[in-house]
């Protein structure tokens, strides 16, 4: 039972957000159709580069407060302490202040100097201009997020996610409809201020007693925070800075075309085949760190959470592996045909993705920054290398399989460090799990690649059910699935 029960929370978070992510997908879908339609792969690449260059500046100011004070809050939320946690939350709404600031500044004094090296013109000054208040503005935002995921209140977190896919739905398709492409700017800023206004809203549900801050208390609480956030800034500087490049690659050597084709493919992979991710990393981080100084309980949450993420994984990756072409059309439209070829590769490294993340996450847990930001420090580099070189000899292809020979390659470096760090141990079930659904998709890539369609769909919607039935079952097996939907739905309504 208490296996169960450990099981049961590893999918509690996952449940409820799961919900909340297939309804933002289906929202999505329909707002990168119109998008696409709309604006077409030059349009979303210029707004994948605008949104490129702010993420990068953001990444270099925010010194990662939205990952780093997680934990923070989390510990003084395991005390109970009313005083602790308001001083603590007292801090980081500071801090977000403050480095919000600094990244809003730094792109407006240099917003002249993003347009050029971004477009290699001037043309885009005044739109990093105004982007540089959504730089404030996300920045406040991760602070709100970072409270309401501290103290567990994933059902506001859930709602404000809910909320705000809507209206930025409601938001995006006028707007793109009569403006176009100098749309764009309006709509990340508007989207970004949505965001804001909900996640606002919901922290104000909680009662925080005010508490008096001077710039000692500040410094000392903060410490913490900013020496864990600075390194994992660093980290996602140096990530940021490598897609910037590749993407700026891409666009000098193919053209700005190319770089909304890569922007679409990966948003499949990163947002509608992961949001397995963000349903269970929600819940996972905070638990695992409440856990992180007993190196036996860490690996047994790890194992869970890993089985956790092959079995609802793999269905997902097959029936993309299969339908790709059908789904590619009904998100964008037949001028994005060509990133085919990259997804059916990207996709394929998701089982990797998905055991690599799960250990990844013991570095941040056990605050070993310094350890942290050499692993992926040295994962981003290896990263820029192979996009650069698959993508100048094997075009948009070479980019999905550079992608799974990243995460192969990233897959047994975490798993090494943290076996000899940790002593980390992957239960033989992981694999027992994995083998099977490697096969079903290895057999759906040869389907995909060298049969008729009709041969395609029809042995492919088979090989699907099959892989929906073992992941139904083995799930089945951890924890009564229908019990578990029905109290998270019923959790979600009472909030």
């Amino acid at each position: 039972m208490a296996k169960n029960n450990s099981y049961k929370d590893s999918l509690k978070a996952t449940t409820l957000f799961g919900g909340v992510q297939v309804y933002s997908i289906l929202i999505g879908i329909i707002r990168s159709k119109f998008i696409a339609v709309l604006l077409g792969p030059a349009g979303m690449g210029i707004s994948g580069l605008l949104s490129s260059t702010t993420g990068l500046i953001s990444s270099f100011t925010s010194c990662g407060l939205s990952t780093s004070a997680v934990r923070d809050v989390s510990e003084a939320h395991i005390t109970g302490d009313q005083k602790r946690i308001s001083l603590i939350i007292a801090v980081l709404k500071r801090l977000v202040w403050i480095t919000g600031l600094v990244g809003a500044l730094v792109c407006l004094i240099f917003a002249p100097y993003w347009s050029k090296l971004t477009f290699g013109n001037n043309d885009y000054t005044i739109g990093f201009i105004i982007l540089s208040l959504s730089i404030l503005i996300t920045q406040l935002t991760s602070g709100q997020n970072v409270i309401l995921q501290g103290l567990q209140k994933y059902a506001y977190l859930a709602k404000a996610n809910l909320f705000g896919n809507t209206i930025g739905l409601l938001i995006t398709i006028p707007l793109y409809y009569y403006w176009g492409i100098n749309a764009i700017v309006p709509v990340l800023l508007l989207s970004s201020l949505t965001s804001f206004l909900l996640t606002s809203y919901y922290s104000r549900k909680i009662k925080i007693e005010s508490v008096p801050l001077t710039t000692p208390i500040v410094k000392k609480e903060g410490k913490s925070m900013l020496r864990m956030g600075i390194f994992i800034s660093l980290q996602s500087l140096f990530a940021m800075l490598v897609a910037y490049i590749v993407r700026i690659f891409i666009s000098n050597t193919g053209g700005v075309g190319e770089v909304g084709l890569y922007a679409a493919g990966f948003t499949i992979v990163n947002t509608y085949v992961g949001l397995i991710f963000n349903a269970m990393g929600t819940d996972y981080y905070p638990r695992l760190s409440a856990v992180s100084k007993e190196n036996s309980m860490m690996s047994k949450l790890v194992n869970e959470q890993s089985e956790i993420a092959i079995i609802l994984l793999s269905p997902i990756i097959i029936s993309f592996i299969i339908y790709i072409r059908l789904i590619v059309k009904i998100l964008y439209s037949n001028k994005f045909i060509p990133v085919e070829g990259m997804i059916y590769w990207a996709i394929f490294a998701i089982f990797f993705k998905a055991l690599s993340w799960t250990i990844s996450f013991c570095f941040l847990s056990k605050a070993d920054t310094k350890l942290y930001f050499w692993s992926e420090f040295s994962a981003s580099s290896y990263t820029l290398l192979f996009n650069i070189i698959g993508y100048h000899f094997f075009g948009l292809t070479g980019l999905g399989i550079s992608f799974f020979a990243i995460y192969v390659i990233y897959f047994l470096q975490v798993w090494i460090i943290c076996k000899k760090k940790y002593q980390l141990h992957l239960n033989k079930t992981i694999f027992k799990l994995l083998i099977p659904q490697f096969i079903l998709s290895v057999i759906s890539i040869c389907l995909v690649l060298f049969t008729s369609s009709i041969f395609k769909y029809s042995v492919g919607t088979l090989l699907f059910f099959t892989s929906c039935y073992l992941a139904y079952y083995e799930l089945n097996k951890r924890v009564n699935i229908k019990s578990l939907i029905n109290n998270s739905i019923n959790h979600f309504s009472k909030k």
